[in-house]
């Protein structure tokens, strides 16, 4: 074999290899398929696998709406158990509230009507003139502090006669009166908030 053969063989082998790339189809027709259409065709491929693969279903567990139900019920009574401490909680703060004004009040109660004699001395004194100088401004500075701890005095002279205020140690009849009045008051009543500290001591006129 002469070296041109040899040539042309080599490059029929090159040629040969070179169609087998571009892959020929039995007709001749060049089919050529680029790296980017393969993968799109693979891309395709596995989309329309995916497409006909069924989806995994759920399956349900049995017993899981009872233990659900079980739960929503416990909740329930876990909340109302929480409503009931809660107004158990409130009431007892009003409770201990209301408890400790009583006490205050009662231990106020007990101290203004110790003071209540040094009181009825200081009227007597302002009765007779007698209420002057230094006297005057210790009277007047006690009435201040009884005043601002709730003590208020009432029982004056005209006042209709109320039996559960009053304390009536005289009867007379007068033409001056359409009803029972106080004509007289001997010793004034006191009050602390709406409790009765003292009753005042009263003459008491009915109509004739």
């Amino acid at each position: 074999m002469s070296r041109a053969d040899d040539e042309n063989d080599g490059q029929a082998t090159e040629r040969v290899v070179i169609r087998d790339r571009r892959k020929i189809d039995v007709k001749g027709k060049d089919t050529t398929v680029t790296k980017e259409a393969e993968e799109s065709q693979e891309t395709r491929g596995g989309a329309h696998r995916a497409a006909e693969e069924p989806e995994d279903e759920t399956i349900p567990t049995p017993g899981l709406g009872a233990e659900l139900e079980a739960l929503r019920t416990e909740l329930e009574e876990r909340t109302r158990d929480l409503q009931r401490v809660t107004a158990e909680y409130a009431n007892y703060r009003k409770r201990v509230d209301r408890d400790r004004s009583a006490a205050a009040e009662q231990t106020t109660g007990a101290v203004l009507t110790a003071l209540l004699p040094v009181l009825d001395d200081i009227d007597r004194a302002r009765e007779h003139g007698d209420l002057v100088g230094p006297f005057a401004a210790v009277a007047e500075s006690l009435g201040a502090v009884v005043g601002k701890l709730g003590l208020v005095a009432f029982g004056e002279k005209g006042d209709p006669f109320d039996p559960t205020r009053h304390e009536a140690v005289a009867h007379l009849t007068s033409a001056d009166v359409t009803e029972p009045s106080c004509v007289e008051v001997m010793r004034r009543g006191y009050t602390l908030g709406e409790r009765l500290l003292r009753p005042a001591m009263v003459a008491v006129a009915d109509p004739e």
